[in-house]
């Protein structure tokens, strides 16, 4: 796939060797019997690894089979390295860890290849392996373009501070959705994207039903930047389609109001995970402005002052994700807006094969780039498909179409996204995207983000334990002015205007959600971690007449690089509080009315304030029975925020 980028000049980094690794390693699963890594490469490597505590990291036993590989370019590898140690791991220790590769020059390690990944006067990464869920980060919605810092650098710096207290270092970092915006990207990411695309050689494929014939000709195609709206299908179904969302108004089949640069192809969607969880590949590209109108590009330059800014603060990202135990689960945006609101929404989208070929694609990348890290054995089948698939693509570069064809009809149906992992307390993540309650009532409805089978999986994975982490990429307990105005849209047949997707906007799946909470066997202690709404706040939540419980937090905190509008904001936040004060009898009108919710005030806020507005990261610390202790909010800005207890 080739890009307008000129040819390579003297000096150009187009024209520079290729490094062995392209992005990671990123320190994904552990436990004392299992470590996983995951890495790009521009070959095929054969690494050994030595680990344990920093004084004491030696070589280890690590077996050809620890290490998948699949290639999905000329130059770019995914590894994925999943360690099984004979003799389990120390716990609540200070691990250190080095994946060493061979070249031409002999051995070398991530301080030579990944230099970046390790903090000054250190040899290598470390990580901890907690004996219990002692405390974790957590976050979401991190979009390279928004004028805000990236949350993941103000990580950086916090753990910085605390690297060597093994004690302070979180058990795990929890991305809770959109962690790259496929449906949102700015012009200048897209040309660094087709710039590394060519650099790489990542497979090309055909494009099934699209005016364009293929990847190739998607690049060269003057609507390829800002534009993207004109390629999708020009069929007289595109037009009821926007009729049957919007009466009528100019949307195409991908309601973002962003689909402007919407990712594509499979090599499109790869190309921004390198470039966003890694500095390297922009280091070996140069790519320059397209043929743009004046606005076009008056907005192009808009952005590159922040997309510069992002490339900066890219080594301190990344060095988290090398540091900290990361998982992973997606959210609308990974793979495009509003993806499975409604019935009538995946009729339309996975009724067309160019529409469906889009969100296939953008599942594979997350299979690959998230999921395979998560809970590697929960995906080994589509990665086995996958990996056929990939081989088959190798002698020409191209995915082969029919087999493309067939793997994403397989993957659309997979229903193993969710996972768990045997904490202490167990957390739990859930799949709030692909096995959805579809409203009975109207196909244009939303549906519900667990339907009931899923949600009886998820009540019997929880019987019997006394406290649960869940991570539920959209709050559980949300602002019920926002649910509400939401909910009238819905009434007058726009849901897809303002994204009505909460838990309470169905009421087969809020009614078993609530119905999980009052069950005397299932859990007396639920701290649900949620993002997606570009704001913080936290509830204690309380089943109103019962003294026993359960006890229960929602905490959200978005977006990792993401803000919601100020001003308005505020104003929502307000007539919240008016409509829905305690005494209102508007509260009688919702799906939660047995339920007392209570929010919290941050500490930085004034004393009407409810919700956190400003970029960072979510930090909990548990006590033994894991209830949270410390609720804070680390500013993208250096501004920490704490949500204290009421006292009232």
């Amino acid at each position: 796939m080739n890009s307008s980028a000129p040819d390579d000049l003297p000096g150009d980094p187009a024209a520079l060797p290729l490094p062995p690794v392209l992005a990671g390693p990123l320190l994904r699963h552990v436990s004392p019997t299992r470590v996983v890594f995951w890495l790009v490469a521009t070959d095929d490597l054969a690494p050994t690894l030595r680990l344990g505590p920093v004084d004491d990291a030696q070589p280890v036993n690590l077996p050809e089979a620890s290490c998948q590989r699949l290639r999905v370019g000329r130059h770019a590898v995914i590894h994925l390295i999943d360690f099984h140690p004979e003799v389990p791991l120390p716990v609540d220790t200070l691990l250190a860890y080095d994946l060493r590769i061979a070249g031409s020059g002999g051995e070398t390690g991530i301080a030579d290849y990944a230099p970046h990944l390790v903090y000054p006067d250190e040899a290598s990464p470390r990580f901890v392996i907690k004996s219990r869920l002692d405390s974790v980060l957590h976050g979401s919605c991190r979009r390279p373009h928004h004028k805000s810092g990236d949350g993941l650098t103000a990580i950086d710096a916090w753990l910085a501070a605390r690297r060597t207290d093994a004690e302070a270092r979180p058990a795990h970092m929890l991305f809770t959705g959109d962690q790259v915006y496929a449906d949102d990207v700015a012009g200048p990411v897209l040309r660094a994207i087709h710039a590394l695309i060519d650099r790489l050689g990542l497979f090309d494929e055909d494009l099934e039903g699209a005016i364009v014939p293929d990847g190739r000709a998607l690049c060269q195609a003057p609507e390829s930047y800002y534009r993207r709206q004109n390629l999708l299908p020009a069929m007289e179904s595109t037009a009821t389609l926007r009729d049957r969302f919007f009466g009528g108004v100019e949307k195409p089949i991908f309601t973002t109001a962003s689909a402007d640069n919407h990712l594509i192809t499979l090599a499109e969607i790869l190309a921004m995970y390198l470039l966003v969880w890694s500095p390297v590949g922009w280091t070996l590209i140069a790519p320059t402005k397209p043929a743009l109108s004046d606005e076009e590009s008056a907005r192009y330059d808009r952005e590159q002052s922040v997309i510069d800014a992002f490339v900066t603060e890219l080594p301190a990202a990344a060095r988290v994700m090398a540091q900290i135990p990361t998982l992973m689960i997606f959210d609308d945006h990974d793979v495009t807006d509003d993806w499975n609101l409604s019935a009538e929404w995946e009729a339309a989208v996975y009724g067309h094969p160019f529409s469906r070929q889009i969100i296939g694609n953008a599942l594979t990348g997350y299979l690959l780039c998230q999921a395979w890290g998560n809970a590697p054995d929960r995906v080994a089948n589509p990665i086995g498909r996958l990996s056929c698939l990939l081989a088959a693509s190798e002698p020409a570069g191209r995915l082969p179409a029919a087999e493309h064809d067939a793997f994403i009809d397989d993957l659309l149906k997979f229903e193993q996204w969710h996972f768990s992992i045997e904490t202490t307390p167990k957390l739990v993540v859930l799949d709030t995207r692909t096995r959805r309650w579809r409203s009975e009532l109207s196909a244009r409805n939303p549906s519900g983000l667990m339907d009931w089978e899923a949600l009886t999986e998820l009540q019997q994975d929880l019987l019997g334990r006394d406290s649960v982490v869940v991570v539920s990429p959209a709050p559980m307990f949300g602002v019920k002015l926002i649910e509400g105005i939401q909910r009238l849209f819905t009434m007058a047949g726009h849901p897809l205007v303002v994204d009505a997707e909460n838990w309470m906007a169905h009421r087969g799946a809020a009614m078993v959600m609530l119905n999980i909470f009052r069950h005397s066997k299932t859990p007396g202690r639920y701290v649900i971690l949620s993002g997606d709404v570009h704001y913080s706040f936290v509830y204690d939540v309380r089943i109103r007449q019962r003294e026993a419980g359960p006890e229960i937090w929602q905490i959200t905190s978005s977006g990792i690089k993401n803000e919601f509008p100020r001003r308005l904001l505020d104003i929502f936040d307000r007539l919240n509080r008016w409509l829905y004060a305690p005494w209102s009898p508007l509260n009688w009108l919702t799906k939660r009315r047995r339920m007392e919710v209570s929010p919290r005030i941050p500490d930085k806020a004034s004393a009407s304030e409810r919700l956190w507005n400003g970029s960072g990261v979510g930090h909990v610390v548990f006590d033994g029975d894991g209830r949270p202790t410390t609720i804070s909010q680390i500013g993208a800005d250096g501004t920490t925020v704490t949500f204290p207890p009421r006292t009232d």
